[in-house]
């Protein structure tokens, strides 16, 4: 797979992609990274990106000519008229990083890990022209409620949680699916259709707690079900602490998340002790 960052800081990436995960991903070739300076493809003395936004406000606007240029290099061209942003052409993903973009979730990057190429437009100051929104981009993302400097960290946000999903990346293969906001426990049964391999899917809410040796440190100990070698207790165990944590970490994702009456059941006790 492989990534394309269009940044007019191309240095604020040296280095972030060396480590862990990514460096290993990178050097057994299962992903690549191009970092392209957005300022190379501006003609003027100054080399200038930006310009004074039409109808007055505060800051400066990414021109659309530089960012053009920079995608027609990659091979990118606008978008076929009336095309839906849906439909990924020649198997990239052009996406906008900008405050003003859908959040980033597990699902959405699970559709990006379809792309054999994804291009990645760093926004700066007040945002990017819109009509390079408009002509080019598949997708204008936010990693949060919260405005960042540039869309630069927000392209490391991307690059990381997608890269973890191409195959061979981890060395768990089946990682990815028992995280936050993975698989449900129905998509991932074994064979057997007994218990989960190992862990149970997220299914929409928070991670469950982990625990590894020792059993007891600072004077706390590991829960015993997590000792007892009863998988059918320590199912539900796990799914009991996820609830509880989403509770008091993320109730938003409750509204959404696909519950047996059982778990709602679990839930109302739960709030109920809470309360």
């Amino acid at each position: 797979m492989r990534f394309e960052i269009l940044t007019i800081f191309p240095g604020f990436f040296d280095g972030i992609f060396e480590y862990g995960i990514v460096r290993r991903a990178r050097a057994n070739g299962l992903v690549s990274v191009g970092v392209h300076d957005l300022r190379a493809f501006a003609h003027d003395a100054h080399r200038t990106v930006d310009d004074r936004p039409f109808g007055g406000g505060e800051g400066m606007v990414l021109k659309p000519e530089p960012l053009a240029e920079a995608l027609a290099s990659l091979g990118v061209g606008p978008r076929a008229a009336n095309q839906p942003a849906e439909i990924v052409q020649s198997g990239t993903r052009v996406v906008l990083l900008s405050a003003q973009g859908r959040p980033l979730t597990q699902a959405i990057v699970r559709e990006l890990a379809t792309a054999d190429r994804v291009v990645l437009i760093c926004g700066r100051y007040e945002g990017v022209d819109e009509r390079i929104n408009e002509i080019y981009c598949d997708m204008e993302l936010s990693i949060g409620d919260y405005v960042l400097s540039g869309g630069e960290l927000a392209a490391a946000v991307v690059v990381d949680a997608t890269m973890r999903i191409v195959p061979g990346v981890l060395g768990n293969a089946a990682s990815h699916e028992f995280e936050s906001f993975g698989l449900r426990d129905e998509d991932i049964f074994t064979a057997s259709n007994e218990i989960p391999r190992s862990q149970h899917g997220a299914g929409g809410l928070l991670d469950y707690p982990h625990y590894t040796r020792p059993v007891e440190f600072g004077g706390l100990r590991t829960p015993d079900v997590l000792l007892s070698g009863d998988h059918g207790q320590i199912r539900k165990w796990r799914r009991q602490q996820q609830l509880q944590k989403t509770l008091r970490n993320r109730p938003d994702l409750l509204e959404r998340a696909q519950l047996t009456d059982e778990e709602r059941r679990l839930l109302e006790s739960i709030r109920g002790s809470a309360g």
